[in-house]
């Protein structure tokens, strides 16, 4: 098991990233659902835990059909997908990720938010076993490299500015001296018990991590001004609706797939389904 702390930056406080974050996650999961690919919420509502107090569990199934290389959909179940369960105590989050065709892989996400610089050394109270053998990774949604799939111009925090916040550009070592600023801490464990694969495995998913994670949140940033001005009712009213519409496509298109796939018509056959390309950068969000 590999283990990653990684802490993200953002010009906002943190009762601001409540908002920012869940408006970035509906809007991106919406817009990449297409072709049989996409986010479908299975479970959304309140939870409650003893030491973290009231919360919202949610259970979703990240479909990857379109996705995938043409070699590995063929070998593929017809309705491949990752299955996601979180645990929204805010400013506290838990997040594990298992997979539908792996059943030895597994990924746990615990994340606290704090109003700092991202300096705080065990902003989670990790064990002793845990902070020995982690390894920590300061990420900058401004300067640090990204595939060119992820790349949006309107999206670069090194020239956006925020026309209602009057915040950014970014400057390079902009987390020494912005106001206000907050961070996500990230404690990232992966897990794949298989033989001769196992280290190959854990740090690609690592490499995967890490780049939806300054992805997602140079998108939050970018996006403000079209939430700023929302309340937590009006970001989970925004939220249930995409869920709707994205979960309406997700059924129909999933079914179109597996009756394509009883006429012979899918995988192996004479008119195998596009790979969605209406969007760029798709991956999951953490």
């Amino acid at each position: 098991m590999i283990v990653k702390e990684y802490r993200i930056c953002m010009p906002m406080t943190v009762e601001e990233y409540r908002i920012g974050q869940l408006y970035m996650i509906a809007r991106f999961s919406e817009e990449q659902s297409c072709k049989g690919s996409g986010v479908q919420v299975v479970v959304n509502e309140p939870c409650y835990d003893e030491k973290h107090g009231k919360g919202q569990y949610t259970e979703k199934k990240i479909y990857l059909n379109g996705r995938l290389p043409a070699w590995l959909g063929s070998i593929l179940p017809n309705i491949f997908y990752i299955t996601e369960k979180a645990w929204n105590y805010y400013p506290f989050t838990i997040t594990e990720y298992t997979c539908s065709f792996i059943p030895k892989f597994h990924v746990k996400i615990e994340t606290t938010y704090k109003d700092d610089n991202g300096k705080d050394e065990n902003a989670l109270d990790l064990p002793e076993e845990i902070l020995s053998k982690r390894e920590v990774f300061h990420l900058d949604i401004a300067y640090d490299q990204l595939p060119d799939k992820y790349y949006v111009k309107e999206e670069d925090c090194r020239y956006f500015h925020s026309k209602k916040t009057n915040r950014g550009p970014l400057a390079e070592n902009w987390k020494e001296s912005c106001k206000p600023i907050m961070c996500s801490y990230k404690v990232v464990s992966v897990s794949f018990s298989m033989w001769g694969f196992q280290q190959r495995v854990e740090s690609f998913t690592h490499k995967n991590i890490r780049d939806v994670l300054v992805h997602g949140h140079r998108q939050a940033f970018a996006w403000i001004d079209e939430w700023i001005n929302m309340t937590v009712d009006d970001v989970r009213d925004f939220e249930r609706k995409a869920q709707d519409r994205t979960n309406e496509k997700l059924m129909q298109e999933n079914t179109d797939i597996i009756e394509n796939a009883d006429n012979g018509t899918s995988k192996n056959g004479e008119s195998p389904p596009k790979a969605c390309s209406t969007k760029k950068g798709s991956s999951t969000r953490v």
